[in-house]
């Protein structure tokens, strides 16, 4: 295979999260091999934002424990947090540039035997995801070319995994509305339940129910089940004012 056909071949893998199995995990560790076989760079590793001031980067499988501290230490310092506060690519010149830029970050890549780091941005728009570091052992920085693919494939790969959440989000919000319909239908069928069995309103009955839900703190949908499947039957929630007792639903 040539390069130009592995660059492609890279694209649409960095394109296919559109699967309903879709692992994110497997996904940047094929996003860090291929960055290992396209660029001239000896490591790879993508570091994604979450809550808090400190990025998180999912580890390569079976780092070596000096990789593992250089991704730790490049958490919190480092061209990666750099890359990601400032969304454009950050890269030292040689040794000397790394330590007075980063002297937390740079004794961890000099023990672990790299030389260089450069890292990218992972943005799309105003949606900044985390940045992508490139590790090296070599004494020059990436050429351009290198630079440029590597900025390319980290586009590829934000596209992809906020395409995944997206969709995710999606079909979470699907399944919580379904969800709440079919509690609707099983509360409204306990409602009638409970009224026939008690001789009375629909509105006393629902009362009864939310008490017992909230007295017991179970679930509303749970205790309709308790009163159509299994005889359940509450007892009338105590009385209220009359503005306090008007009609839930």
């Amino acid at each position: 295979m040539s390069r130009e056909q592995h660059i492609a071949r890279t694209f649409v893998e960095l394109a296919d999260t559109l699967v309903e199995d879709f692992d994110v995990i497997d996904f940047l560790h094929q996003m860090t091999v291929r960055c290992q076989e396209l660029l001239d760079v000896t490591d790879a590793a993508v570091f994604l934002a979450h809550p808090g001031p400190l990025l998180h980067s999912p580890a390569p499988c079976d780092p070596s424990p000096s990789l593992q501290r250089v991704l730790d230490a490049a958490c919190t310092e480092g061209p990666a947090v750099d890359a990601y506060r400032t969304t454009r690519s950050v890269a030292a010149a040689d040794e000397a540039e790394t330590a007075a830029r980063w002297p937390e970050f740079a004794p961890q890549l000099q023990q672990a035997g790299y030389s260089l780091a450069t890292a990218l941005p992972m943005r799309l728009r105003q949606e900044n995801i985390g940045s992508l570091l490139l590790l090296r052992t070599g004494s020059r920085p990436l050429n351009a070319d290198d630079l440029a693919l590597a900025q390319a494939l980290a586009d590829a790969a934000t596209i992809g995994l906020i395409q995944a959440r997206t969709i995710h989000q999606q079909h979470t919000v699907n399944e919580q509305l379904h969800t709440a319909l079919q509690s609707r239908i099983i509360i409204e069928q306990a409602k009638g339940v409970l009224a026939a069995r008690s001789n009375i309103t629909l509105n006393t009955a629902f009362e009864a129910l939310r008490h017992h839900a909230r007295h017991h703190r179970i679930m509303l949908s749970d205790v309709a089940q308790d009163v159509i499947h299994n005889g359940l039957t509450p007892a009338p929630a105590p009385a209220r004012s009359q503005a306090a007792a008007a009609d839930p639903e």
